[in-house]
């Protein structure tokens, strides 16, 4: 492991830094009865890569979510046809809006892989639902704790939303990564809020 000591690191111009902060809980705490609005519903399914591919990005696009995006064909395919991966797709009038993507591939613990919906219907209740879903999933079998990680890169709003559904922090890192507006897998224009620096 690099020690770091105290002070400022430059990052390239073609890479992006995060503060990543992990979070775990060792018992559900939000309601599994929390409805979802009116027209709104959740259902397990087993996507293709590119229906995968087209909802990660409508979701992740501004906050440069890109692992998912930059995996070939096949090992999208291996992770989507994993009975230990559990994918819930969100929809409004049958047109998917959000995910949670579940992974119980350590044995005890469950990892909250991918939590988030498109910006156009964020503040119309579905985050509370949608956590009170992943939560009860999470702990139906034998899980000692539920696990998700965020950065300074997602919704400014998404450290807080977890911490109030019952989960604390227990270690950061710093990420850094290729800029993935760079090399064609978002716009140029894309998260204006992260420069793209020259």
């Amino acid at each position: 492991m690099i020690t770091l000591t105290s002070g400022l690191y430059d990052v390239p111009n073609d890479q992006v830094a995060a503060i990543v902060t992990y979070l775990e809980i060792a018992a559900p705490v939000t309601s599994d009865s929390k409805p979802f609005p009116e027209g709104v519903t959740a259902q397990q399914e087993r996507l293709d890569t590119t229906s995968y591919r087209t909802l990660f990005r409508a979701i992740g696009a501004p906050w440069l979510w890109l692992s998912r995006l930059t995996l070939k064909d096949d090992a999208l395919a291996a992770i989507l046809d994993n009975p230990q991966i559990e994918l819930w797709v969100i929809r409004k009038q049958g047109a998917p809006i959000a995910l949670i993507e579940l992974d119980f591939s350590v044995k005890g613990t469950c990892e909250l892989a991918f939590f988030g919906m498109i910006r156009s219907v964020t503040g119309q209740g579905l985050g509370g639902p949608m956590m009170a879903l992943a939560q009860a999933r999470a702990f139906q079998g034998d899980v000692a704790s539920l696990t998700v990680h965020t950065c300074t890169l997602d919704d400014p709003r998404a450290l807080g939303f977890y911490l109030r559904a019952g989960f604390a922090p227990v270690r950061r890192a710093v990420e850094i990564f290729p800029d993935p507006r760079l090399d064609g897998l978002y716009d140029p224009t894309t998260a204006p809020q992260i420069p793209c620096l020259p």
